[in-house]
C-alpha cells in the first residue's frame, strides 16, 4: 500500500515519455494505495485514456478510478451483485462531485480539445500537466480514504449502500 497516492499519480503521469494516461494513472495509483493484487497492471485502462480511446467521452481519471473501486469492492464484498451496486454508487458520487468541481465529466469539454484530431497539439499545450493532473488528483484524493476499512464502512453508510446486500 502506498502512503501517498497523489505523489505516486504525479510520478506516473508527469513524465516526458507520457507512458501513462489519465485512466492508467488513476487505476495504478489507487490499486497500489488499496493494496490490491498486481497493482502496477494498467492494462485494463489502456484504451480508456482521452475519454475512451481519445473519443472525448468520460474522463479517464473517472474511468480508471472506477476500475480500481470495482476491484476493491469485489475484494471486500463477497456478494458480486452487491459489490457492483456499491462500486456504481461510489463512482456516481465521484462523478457528481467531479462535475460540480470541473463543470463536466467528459474529456472533450474538460480539455477543450479533440484528442482524436490532434493529440500532438494536446501534448504540446501542457493542458495534460495542469488540468488533467488536477482531475486525476481530484479522483484519487476523493477515493484514497477507501483504503481504510473504517473509512470504507463510513462511506458506504453515507451513500446508503452498506456492507451487506439488503434483504429481499
Amino acid at each position: 500500500m502506498t502512503d501517498d497516492p497523489i505523489s505516486r499519480a504525479r510520478d506516473l503521469f508527469l513524465t516526458e515519455e507520457n507512458t501513462y494516461g489519465c485512466a492508467e494513472t488513476a487505476l495504478v495509483a489507487l490499486q497500489e494505495h488499496y493494496g490490491l493484487e498486481h497493482p502496477g497492471d494498467s492494462s485494463a485502462a489502456m484504451a480508456l485514456n482521452g475519454g475512451i480511446a481519445y473519443s472525448g467521452g468520460t474522463c479517464g481519471a473517472i474511468t480508471g478510478a472506477a476500475l480500481a473501486v470495482g476491484r476493491l469492492s469485489e475484494q471486500r464484498i463477497p456478494d458480486h451483485r452487491h459489490a457492483k451496486r456499491v462500486a456504481r454508487t461510489i463512482i456516481q458520487d465521484l462523478m457528481a462531485g467531479f462535475e460540480a468541481a470541473y463543470g463536466a465529466v467528459d474529456c472533450r469539454t474538460l480539455t477543450g480539445m479533440d484528442l482524436l484530431a490532434d493529440h500532438d497539439a494536446f501534448l504540446e499545450s501542457d493542458i495534460w500537466r495542469t488540468r488533467c493532473m488536477a482531475q486525476i488528483e481530484y479522483a484519487v484524493t476523493r477515493l484514497a480514504a477507501l483504503a481504510e476499512p473504517r473509512e470504507w464502512a463510513d462511506e458506504l453508510a453515507r451513500l446508503g449502500v452498506g456492507e451487506t446486500p439488503p434483504e429481499g
